[in-house]
């Protein structure tokens, strides 16, 4: 063998061992080099929601430990769908991400087919906060406590209705699920958000509503708003005089929602981890959990994001199945 063959082979090898070096290096360099500029966070609600607020306290811990601005943008409309929109034509890099509640991909496919797989396109990074909704009415509404509501809406079958801040989420599933078992005939009025569907609420054009603790909490300390009933376990410390559904004899409508931070599933799985331990030490800054607290809201578990997924498709089967029960009709 001659020495041209043995520089070529040489030459060859550390080719291939600098490849492979680059190889393993690859992520490493992806995640070192996030952000490269300001990262977007889409809200599938409007301003002064729930995922607004979480969205926009987020976004303040996130920008000094990314060295970039985390700039929230509005982008409610189409259950979500104008959000998703933007997220997915835009390039998968992980510098534009999604704050929604779980019900983007849990409960909204059930009553819209969207135009993106929720378990394909799109992955749970983290989860943000969590809390359970408040059945609030109009102070003027005669029902003084949640027997004598039921006993009110019974009375006039058909003609009451509800709000909800999005067909197809929580907000609606509850009151499904709430006719169902108390035996009550209500029509469903969908809203885009809590906020213009508080404002109907509070002007007597929709009677009730189930909505997020931190968009009615202000409400109901004002006497704008009256609260009969909480479907968190437990009591809330903010309301502590509001009953659970549970202590009321309604365990059926116990449930929990949360808001969470999605990415296009095809983002580098370095930067997106890269994301979620920024994310994760955000939600551990003792002054972000207490204002987190201030609004009813308990910062979120710190599962894995297969373990959100696996939980998503739980909570998209039980939802299913409870709209099925009531022969519920997408509208």
């Amino acid at each position: 063998m001659n020495l041209i063959t043995h520089l070529g082979r040489a030459l060859r090898h550390g080719s291939l061992l600098a490849g492979a070096t680059l190889a393993l290096a690859e992520p490493s360099a992806w995640a070192q080099a996030f952000p490269q500029k300001p990262v977007r966070l889409l809200v599938t609600a409007p301003a002064g929601g729930t995922s607004d607020m979480v969205a926009r306290m987020v976004a303040e811990g996130l920008a000094p430990l990314l060295g970039q601005p985390v700039i929230v943008e509005n982008k409610p409309g189409a259950l979500g769908g104008i959000a998703m929109q933007d997220l997915l034509s835009s390039p998968h890099d992980g510098h534009t991400l999604v704050v929604a509640p779980n019900a983007l991909v849990s409960e909204v496919p059930h009553t819209l087919k969207p135009k993106y797989d929720p378990f394909k396109d799109i992955r749970p990074l983290a989860e943000l906060a969590r809390s359970g909704l408040v059945l609030v009415s109009n102070p003027a509404l005669p029902a003084k406590n949640l027997n004598e509501l039921v006993a009110y809406v019974k009375a006039s079958p058909g003609k009451i209705s509800y709000a909800s801040y999005s067909a197809g989420t929580l907000s609606h599933v509850l009151g499904l699920q709430m006719s169902k078992v108390a035996g009550l005939d209500m029509t469903h009025v969908a809203y885009k958000g809590s906020p213009p569907a508080l404002v109907d609420v509070m002007g007597g054009h929709v009677p009730l509503m189930f909505d997020g603790v931190a968009t009615s909490l202000p409400m109901i300390k004002s006497g704008k708003l009256k609260a009969y009933a909480v479907s968190t376990p437990k009591r809330l410390s903010v309301l502590p005089d509001v009953p659970t559904f549970t202590e009321l004899g309604f365990p059926q409508l116990e449930a929990i929602g949360w808001i969470g931070l999605f990415a296009a599933s095809d983002v580098p799985p370095a930067v997106q981890q890269r994301i979620r331990e920024a994310t994760l030490k955000v939600l551990q800054q003792p002054a972000l959990r207490e204002r987190f607290k201030d609004l009813g809201q308990e910062v979120g578990q710190p599962l894995t994001s297969d373990e959100m997924s696996t939980a998503l498709r739980s909570d998209s089967a039980r939802v299913g199945e409870v709209l099925r029960s009531v022969n519920y009709k997408p509208e």
